[in-house]
């Protein structure tokens, strides 16, 4: 039985096949008009989703992995957009079984890419939930890419106007934040015409983590994301219990 190695985010860095496959998506994503999907995406994705788990307070080597997830998380737009998470949990499964990766955190980084999507993915652990938080945080002008802005097209218009955007993780208040500041050459209505699910599935995931989940534009709070109550037990009365006995 082969022993596992305990792999590391600048082992996946270096790996010459996830490397091409993060700039092959990339380029197939300009070809269909998309915003930039490349190293400064994923990049920024790892490092977010390692953050929140670190100011969580998860143990090291699950902040690890979670860079790892980030860092692949996009790969398999190589294959095609539709079900992209789904295709790239499995180019990582065999990519990482090549390295020799411990077969459970594997399943853990698989879980995480798989579900990063808003249109069928949940959070399922840990991992996939910082994953899915850091990813749909990720709105800004440096996503438009150079020379190629398109007024006409909403994606360009909204991530261009983002200035600024930041990810605040508040242990005592046990609140996840997503800040944003945006001029006037797009609009709220037009932000959550294209963000709205990534925003649901946001705050799915913040709950996940034991979270609430903040969205603040310009200083504007805009949602009052609240976590779920367990009902209360209730008590029936002796003129209610004869009824019900009825």
């Amino acid at each position: 039985m082969e022993t596992s190695k305990r792999v590391t985010l600048q082992d996946v860095k270096s790996n010459p096949r996830i490397k091409s496959l993060i700039n092959g998506a990339n380029r197939y994503l300009e070809v269909k008009g998309y915003t930039e999907h490349g190293l400064r995406h994923v990049g920024y994705v790892s490092n977010t989703t390692r953050n929140i788990l670190e100011e969580l307070g998860y143990d090291e080597r699950t902040c690890e992995l979670g860079a790892i997830a980030g860092w692949m998380h996009d790969i398999g737009n190589s294959v095609n957009r539709l079900y992209h998470g789904m295709t790239g949990a499995t180019l990582a499964f065999d990519i990482l079984d090549r390295m020799k990766m411990d077969p459970d955190e594997i399943s853990l980084i698989m879980l995480a890419i798989g579900n990063h999507e808003e249109d069928y993915g949940l959070p399922v652990n840990p991992v996939s939930a910082a994953l899915i938080l850091a990813d749909k945080s990720d709105a800004h002008r440096t996503r438009v890419r150079r020379g190629e802005f398109d007024p006409d097209d909403i994606h360009d218009r909204v991530n261009y106007a983002i200035k600024k955007n930041f990810v605040v993780v508040d242990k005592a208040r046990k609140a996840i934040k997503l800040v944003l500041f945006m001029d006037h050459s797009s609009s709220l209505m037009e932000y959550f015409q294209i963000y709205m699910p990534r925003m649901v599935l946001s705050e799915q995931a913040a709950t996940f983590l034991g979270c609430t989940y903040e969205l603040v534009i310009n200083d504007l709070v805009i949602n009052s994301h609240r976590l779920p109550q367990k009902p209360s037990k209730l008590t029936l009365s002796d003129s209610e219990k004869n009824v019900s006995e009825d």
